[in-house]
């Protein structure tokens, strides 16, 4: 899982990375993010330890795993208590303003 995770940090898409550019090094109120981070089988794109904070970029692909991402999300709401925001790539490169205090109102 690990390595997978390395390879993914190494790959990010366009809006993962236009994301990272807020979140890196404390810039988002301080608070310090990890990107393509794993919680036991799964790799989120952005965890917030302190916060319990999942995030992750949804692009076109995400559109036929619905299902997997509810799954996927109640996972880790129920096992460990994280809260999961979603965003699209549209919203990250249209709305980044948005985003990002939507993001601070959970932090």
């Amino acid at each position: 899982m690990q390595q997978r995770a390395r390879e993914l940090r190494k790959d990010m898409t366009f809006a993962e990375k236009r994301l990272w550019q807020y979140l890196r090094n404390g810039q988002l109120d301080g608070a310090h993010f990890r990107k393509q981070h794993a919680v036991d089988t799964y790799i989120v794109d952005f965890f917030c330890a302190k916060s319990k904070l999942v995030i992750e970029v949804d692009g076109d692909s995400h559109a036929e795993q619905i299902d997997y991402d509810a799954r996927r999300t109640q996972w880790l709401s129920e096992q460990h208590h994280y809260r999961v925001l979603r965003f699209t790539n549209q919203e990250v490169f249209t709305h980044i303003e948005a985003v990002l205090e939507e993001i601070r109102a959970v932090l």
